[in-house]
């Protein structure tokens, strides 16, 4: 089973936790769906989207449950990135990982699975 990612804060997931379901960001709201990345993309979305920030997750998704509401689009590079269009059911989520901050903003990206 492929898996993707989503960096958020710890305290919008925690929210997320609460209501049973994850609605994504504002910047995912805005752009109408709920942005995630692959193992091999995470690295460079944390330094370019999140770079300096604290206190935040790594949710580790399962593709196959999300349905027909995953789509593989064209982004940054050029590459395909996983997006999704509706919410995240909580019962997708594998695990729940800290990404603990560098002093020099960056993060410690724990290890990924594809």
């Amino acid at each position: 089973m492929p898996l993707i990612y989503k960096i958020c804060p710890a305290s919008a997931w925690r929210e997320a936790e609460r209501q049973g379901v994850y609605r994504g960001s504002r910047d995912d709201a805005r752009d109408g769906f709920i942005h995630f990345s692959t193992a091999p993309q995470v690295n460079e979305t944390a330094r370019k989207h999140f770079f300096g920030q604290t206190g935040l997750f790594l949710v580790e998704v399962e593709t196959d449950a999300l349905g027909a509401a995953l789509r593989w689009e064209r982004s940054r590079n050029d590459e395909l990135f996983p997006h999704l269009y509706g919410e995240l059911d909580l019962g997708a989520v594998r695990r729940v990982l800290n990404m603990h901050a560098r002093s020099d903003g960056t993060h410690d990206i724990p290890e990924l699975e594809p």
